[in-house]
């Protein structure tokens, strides 16, 4: 028999892990000759969470908990989770019930059809609509910019073959841009539709840092455009300022007398270069702390505990 590991994350979410867990053991047990576990990390939630995580792995010894002994955010943790599935292939979801875990019987189907990557893609979602719009012209311009062809309205969900898997555990990332990393790997791929549905309970952990942190970690990840847009920019703006300090010489020569300078241009140039250099510094900072990020070599997360491992 064949095994799937279904593979998420936690924090705070005690009001929808029972559901999303018995949801997810419908859909496999649908199937015929398969096995599962289910593997979940827990981001060292405040609420009752670890108490039903408990509850639940006493009940079933395929559901298996990861104690984190801090919040290792949304990105390392579930990442470090997938790590540790042994099936013969992975689902991978979020535990807030946006992305329907029934949706498990058709990626194992085209998975059986001979697809190696299962893509969960969502064109219309019921989040909020200006949010969603804004992450669909992130999905365009990283696409656009990217070294390697993103896929557009994907946020990770999905399966990923046992070979997929191991793939992705030889990039050693301490700090992962997991989307990215699946557009890069390759491998056989479709991608199924799905309509992103609303947050049942609870509220959700992002904020405008933690989606800036994902956004420009996708960015630094997987493409050099900004850098060289800084320099073809700089280029720019020294001939045009080039050819604005000739034609002021040339007018000021022609009318000696009558022709007066002013502070207004000197201020307005030198704000408006000072904001561009900060722009860019910042750039080169975002660049640097990628560096900084895979030169510190830290793991992935610290486990305080295990269960049903």
């Amino acid at each position: 028999m064949k095994k799937i590991s279904v593979v998420s994350s936690c924090f705070n979410e005690e009001g929808n892990l029972q559901e999303f867990y018995e949801r997810i053991v419908k859909a496999i047990k649908s199937l015929q000759g398969f096995t599962y576990e289910i593997i979940i990390a827990d981001n060292c939630s405040t609420d009752r969470s670890r108490e039903i995580l408990r509850d639940i792995a006493a009940k079933d010894r395929q559901f298996k908990v990861i104690m984190n002994a801090n919040n290792f955010g949304h990105i390392r943790s579930p990442f470090n989770a997938l790590l540790q599935s042994t099936g013969d292939a992975a689902v991978f979801l979020c535990s807030d019930l946006q992305e329907p875990p029934e949706l498990i019987v058709d990626f194992v189907k085209q998975w059986e059809n001979g697809y190696m990557v299962v893509c969960g893609v969502k064109p219309k979602s019921r989040e909020n609509f200006l949010m969603y719009k804004v992450r669909c012209f992130y999905y365009w311009l990283l696409a656009s910019c990217s070294d390697t062809p993103q896929i557009h309205n994907f946020t990770g969900f999905g399966l990923y073959d046992r070979k997929v898997i191991e793939a992705i555990r030889q990039f050693k990332e301490p700090y992962p841009y997991f989307r990215g990393l699946v557009s890069e790997i390759g491998f056989k791929r479709i991608e199924v539709l799905f309509v992103q549905a609303e947050r049942r309970s609870g509220t959700s952990k992002n904020n405008f840092f933690t989606l800036y942190d994902m956004a420009m970690t996708g960015f630094v990840n997987h493409t050099k455009l900004p850098l060289r847009l800084a320099a073809f920019l700089g280029f720019f703006i020294a001939f045009f300022s080039f050819l604005t300090a000739a034609g002021y010489f040339i007018y000021k020569l022609i009318y000696w007398d009558s022709f007066k300078l002013g502070l207004a241009p000197m201020v307005i140039g030198l704000f408006f270069f000072s904001s561009v250099q900060l722009i860019f510094i910042g750039i080169i900072g975002e660049y640097i702390g990628a560096i900084w990020t895979q030169v510190k070599n830290k793991p992935l997360v610290i486990e305080q505990e295990r269960i049903n491992f």
